[in-house]
């Protein structure tokens, strides 16, 4: 992963995405809710991008044994604060998530890979993170990845600001899911968007059964301000609505978080 990565990340609160407000939250509770309907029993976790740990952390209370890493030395700082208040123990680590060699074969029930995927720009390096995640991974284990679709994208980005509506910057991203920190219109940093058929293709290339694939926030990002300004009810409303139709492939692709999960064989 490219130091443009870390150095975002180190200067940028992701401690606070997906907590501030409704529409950030939609993608929190979906998530959850699949974890609490798949993860039974207590289960060895490895989150190989854990950010500031909301993942880890809610899966930890549960009961499971969690091993939290992430590639950003400022976001295992946070990690380790937190665990001060904890009656449990947690390993973390200063991890990139193509290289774990300092985990065993098979040594977790589930690999959770929510983040180091979609900054990997290179082919060769989204293999190597997926291959290594296998490595570890028990058989019978769940894989569970998460991905910004790149159709998703391309209608935030005609939204959100006209400078974006570029026609090289719109067919870039349609047709290489890349963005670079040094692209003239870059909104972002480095990045790869994917797909929901690239994803359940490179599942099944690597021996995997999938077992679920949903949108983690679906449509609600295009208009987070009319979901920020619902009430208790219309939120409720909005999110069981999401949750019956977050496996819609249409949804997944539109959305601005997706996640695939498998078995491994």
């Amino acid at each position: 992963m490219s130091n443009e990565v870390i150095n975002y990340y180190e200067n940028y609160r992701e401690e606070d995405r997906i907590t501030t407000n409704n529409a950030r939250r939609i993608e929190f509770l979906t998530t959850i809710k699949k974890f609490d309907d798949l993860l039974k029993g207590s289960l060895n976790i490895l989150d190989c991008a854990a950010g500031t740990g909301a993942y880890a952390f809610y899966l930890a209370d549960k009961g499971h044994k969690l091993t939290a890493t992430d590639i950003t030395p400022r976001h295992i700082k946070i990690i380790d604060a937190q665990l001060e208040s904890k009656t449990y123990s947690m390993e973390t680590k200063v991890l990139d998530a193509t290289d774990m060699s300092c985990f065993q074969d098979e040594m977790f029930d589930v690999v959770l890979n929510m983040g180091p995927f979609y900054h990997l720009t290179k082919e060769e390096a989204r293999k190597k993170c997926l291959s290594e995640s296998l490595r570890v991974l028990k058989k019978g284990g769940y894989l569970i990845t998460a991905y910004i679709p790149r159709l998703y994208l391309n209608q935030m980005m005609a939204v959100s600001d006209n400078k974006y509506l570029d026609k090289d910057l719109l067919c870039q991203i349609r047709d290489t899911g890349v963005l670079l920190h040094d692209d003239p219109k870059c909104f972002w940093t480095d990045t790869y968007y994917s797909s929901f058929d690239e994803m359940q293709k490179m599942y099944m290339e690597n021996g995997m059964e999938i077992v679920d694939h949903f949108a983690q926030d679906g449509l609600a990002p295009l208009f987070h301000n009319k979901v920020d300004s619902w009430n208790d009810e219309q939120f409720a409303t909005w999110l069981n609505y999401h949750l019956s139709v977050c496996s819609e492939k249409t949804i997944i692709d539109m959305s601005n978080h997706a996640v695939i999960v498998g078995r491994k064989r």
